[in-house]
């Protein structure tokens, strides 16, 4: 179903092994956005013509497919983004309103940029209080030090990634919703490692938004979707403004649609939106329990493997682990190894995975990281192992020579 795996690199058989970052997208989504171009292709929302309708009728058939596959109250409880970060700049920018001086926002030191920024921004522009639970040792959310800060009072909004991109650290979503509810504040899930490690339904876990991206899911980049409440989008301030959001324009006064399009601002993407589609069915065909406990297996192996390199320190031992390893090896800087290990066909990530605070806690500035997705192996995985390995050794005798 993937092409791209084929291909050789230097040299060397494919090993991909960065799947965290982008994953490969499958000849079936190909196929749906190559024949919705051959067949169906024109702007939507607004033509009255028959290729106008049948691209409309695509795009919403995608926004059907993507409410079910993260059960979502109903339809247009689906906004179409152009990624996590979209849809979660989306939100930090739509409910400052609610945000004044003496109120607070909860994030966690797990977060993403794209879940941290945006909240410190916003609390800067307010005078609100930016707070960040921190983390045990192990790596996981210190719930006891979130439960403080939500004591604190005037939570207004707690933003919490699913699955942490540096440690891979799985936060129990639903306890930490609960939690902040009990507090009176809305709950932010940042999905985009999440959404292929198991069936995330937004409802089951209480969240109030939960944004993604369908890059991290066998769909194509520059597409994402924001779920939520009618309630809780219904709260959002529109950021973008201009064709199709609008419901009456005059002089005097302008009002906007009604959801999902008050938030969907000019042409969308509709055609990564039929990808994103498609790719929910694709997974959704292969069996979601199936890929996430495939997935999970993956892991441990690349866990065990991993640690028998030696001076290799994975990053964190958190109580559950998903989608990757992250690690260093001593005396050897990550962005060296990794330039090494793909001239030997495999590819990893290197740096501070957009994740610094995370980093300052490791008490480092870069990591490597393996991301295994379900079209891997454990011969892949041994093969990158055995090439980590190799690279150190040569790295450490360089270093030693220099």
């Amino acid at each position: 179903d993937f092409p791209i795996l084929s291909e050789q690199v230097h040299g060397h058989p494919l090993v991909y092994l960065d799947n965290s970052a982008t994953t490969q997208v499958p000849s079936q989504v190909l196929d749906a956005v190559a024949n919705h171009y051959r067949t169906s292709n024109a702007n939507v929302h607004r033509g009255m013509h028959y290729l106008a309708h049948a691209s409309t009728d695509a795009l919403e058939h995608a926004r059907e497919v993507v409410a079910r596959f993260v059960n979502a109250p109903s339809v247009d409880c689906v906004v179409f983004t152009r990624g996590t970060t979209d849809g979660l700049n989306m939100v930090a920018r739509g409910l400052s309103h609610l945000l004044q001086p003496g109120d607070a926002v909860v994030v966690s030191r797990l977060e993403h940029h794209s879940n941290y920024v945006p909240w410190q921004q916003a609390c800067f522009s307010c005078g609100a209080r930016f707070e960040v639970a921190d983390l045990t040792p192990e790596g996981d959310i210190d719930e006891e030090d979130y439960a403080r800060l939500l004591s604190a009072g005037n939570v207004k909004i707690v933003a919490m990634t699913g699955c942490s991109n540096v440690l891979g650290t799985v936060t129990p979503v639903a306890r930490l919703a609960r939690m902040a509810h009990e507090a009176g504040a809305l709950f932010v899930l940042d999905g985009a490692q999440i959404m292929r490690h198991g069936v995330v339904g937004m409802q089951s876990l209480g969240v109030d938004y939960l944004a993604f991206s369908g890059h991290k899911m066998m769909a194509g980049t520059g597409i994402g979707a924001l779920a939520g409440t009618r309630e809780a989008l219904e709260e959002l301030e529109p950021r973008d403004f201009g064709g199709e959001m609008v419901d009456k324009v005059t002089a005097a006064r302008t009002t906007w649609e009604e959801l999902p399009l008050r938030l969907e601002a000019g042409t969308p993407n509709y055609v990564g939106a039929i990808a994103l589609g498609a790719a929910c069915d694709y997974l959704s065909a292969l069996g979601r329990e199936d890929i996430a406990a495939y997935e999970a297996s993956l892991v441990d192996h690349a866990e065990a493997a991993l640690g028998e390199v030696e001076g290799l320190h994975i990053a964190g031992s958190p109580k559950e682990r998903a989608g990757l390893v992250s690690f260093t090896i001593d005396d050897v800087h990550p962005l060296d190894l990794c330039t090494l290990v793909d001239a030997r066909g495999v590819a990893l990530r290197s740096g501070h995975n957009c994740a610094q605070p995370v980093l300052e806690w490791l008490g480092a500035t870069s990591v490597a990281r393996l991301s295994p997705a379900f079209y891997n192996t454990p011969a892949e995985i041994d093969y990158a192992v055995e090439q980590i390995s190799r690279a150190a050794k040569m790295l450490h005798t360089a270093r030693r020579r220099g």
